[in-house]
């Protein structure tokens, strides 16, 4: 959002001060793309599945139409009624499937392909027809995933990842991937791309100080410290009473050297440089010409949307209105509250 000059998406569930002028952010904690057989305060997934995110897309889009259709009597900070068509929608989701369902990857990833075939479908029906879909980050080298393996672990590469669950997300993501070139096919007007998070992500983990950062697969926000600094007893930003002590797991003082922010998310460090590599075409299939359509500037850059306007910088083909669906990890929209 910040390179393309836009503001932060509003939650499409938040009640008050929202504006949705630029689309909408969809994403939920802990969510899924699969339905959920409990609550979240069972197992801790979220009831916002990719089927209730994909719903609540529909009725902004009613809401929208039926705006631009009367008319307006009171200003609403909607998008245009042309934004559904030319939006950038981005899906990024399955990293809890995978996580709740390691022992079945194969069965699991083909019910996510599914899933997703199903929601681009959807999307399109509506009029969507510019989608990227990330595939799921190298959960082998996420702290909270190693947490539970022997320190001294054979299962360790020489970055200190598991190699056993960094090959579980590679078939899961190269199922996935399949999946959606046979969607490709299938809606031959669409633009369907395929964003390799899990490549970028990797190689921060693998060589941190080749890119500013200090720390592969270590926390920023956890307690213990330690190769990881976490404690399975307490989350980021938790107090909890461990064997008559009450501990804390706060923030590091430096989160701009590391990777991961609590041990599942990375760190808006680390997302400024996805990102970059992202928009720079690294890890598009198949090629996405941003550069083209859009002009991305630096991230963190203090040009608004506004004074890019009155730059003449033009937006092409696509207009850079983002609807985002995710699940727990924040690459563009949420990364600003990390640190």
């Amino acid at each position: 959002a910040q390179a393309l000059g836009l503001p932060f998406l509003s939650p499409y569930l938040q009640s008050v001060g929202a504006d949705f002028r630029h689309g909408a952010n969809y994403a939920t904690l802990a969510s899924t793309a699969l339905l959920p057989n409990t609550s979240l305060f069972v197992t801790g997934v979220s009831p916002f599945s990719l089927a209730i995110q994909l719903n609540q897309m529909k009725a902004l889009k009613a809401k929208v139409d039926e705006y631009h259709s009367t008319p307006q009597k009171d200003y609403l900070p909607l998008p245009p009624p042309d934004a559904i068509k030319k939006s950038i929608y981005t899906l990024y989701i399955g990293q809890n499937d995978l996580v709740l369902n390691f022992g079945a990857v194969d069965t699991t990833a083909r019910q996510v392909a599914s899933t997703i075939d199903w929601t681009l479908k959807e999307l399109y029906a509506l009029g969507g027809r510019t989608f990227w879909v990330l595939n799921v980050l190298p959960l082998g080298c996420s702290p909270s995933i190693l947490l539970w393996l022997p320190e001294n672990s054979t299962d360790l590469d020489s970055f200190g990842c598991s190699v056993t669950y960094n090959k579980k997300t590679e078939e899961f993501n190269k199922i996935m991937k399949e999946a959606i070139t046979q969607t490709r096919q299938s809606l031959p007007k669409a633009h369907i791309i395929h964003v390799d998070i899990y490549s970028a992500l990797l190689e921060l983990f693998r060589h941190p100080t080749e890119h500013g950062l200090k720390y592969g697969p270590k926390a920023c926000c956890g307690y213990g410290g330690g190769k990881l600094n976490m404690d399975p007893r307490v989350g980021c930003g938790e107090k909890v009473d461990v064997n008559g002590t009450i501990v804390e797991a706060k923030a590091c003082s430096d989160p701009e050297n590391y990777v991961s922010w609590d041990g599942i998310h990375a760190t808006e460090a680390a997302n400024k440089l996805v990102t970059s590599a992202i928009l720079d075409g690294s890890y598009f299939d198949p090629p996405f010409p941003i550069h083209q359509l859009c002009d991305p500037q630096p991230i963190g850059s203090a040009i608004t949307p506004w004074e890019r306007s009155d730059k003449k910088i033009r937006y092409k083909d696509i207009r850079a209105i983002l609807l985002r669906f995710s699940p727990s990890s924040y690459l563009l929209l949420d990364a600003s509250i990390q640190s």
